[in-house]
């Protein structure tokens, strides 16, 4: 059964739960929560969150991500990527930002990105002459 639930600050969080299953793209302004399985894309500009019984099999985007489900595809995310230790993901991750729990497993690519110029401030080369 999907759910939407009203968050303190006005926004809605939508859920799938637990024995549901969903063929198609989702597209939301808001906060997700996946328990159940999701068989295509997800586009948000809030934050996903892939619950232990949780499977996504498609591309994800959005701002925030909290894995600790299953990922089959590739995941963009424009902030913080967080990898419990019971995720799972197969599949290209993109991000500004990763934490991976022990535990946690990944098999795939991964690009780390900062802004449009990509890598950390750290790992920029200098211009030259400053």
């Amino acid at each position: 059964m999907a759910k939407i639930i009203e968050t303190d600050n006005g926004t809605a969080v939508n859920l799938i739960s637990q024995g549901t299953e969903i063929t198609g793209d989702i597209k939301s302004t808001g906060d997700i929560r996946i328990d159940g399985v999701l068989n295509g894309n997800m586009n948000t500009k809030g934050k996903v969150v892939v619950g232990p019984t949780g499977r996504v099999k498609g591309e994800v985007e959005c701002k925030n991500s909290e894995i600790s489900g299953l990922i089959d595809g590739k995941i963009t995310v424009s902030q913080l990527l967080n990898l419990k230790a019971s995720s799972k993901i197969n599949g290209t991750i993109i991000t500004n930002k990763l934490s991976i729990e022990p535990g946690a497993v990944f098999t795939g690519n991964c690009v780390m990105k900062e802004g449009e110029n990509g890598g950390t401030a750290a790992a920029r080369p200098k211009e030259e002459g400053k």
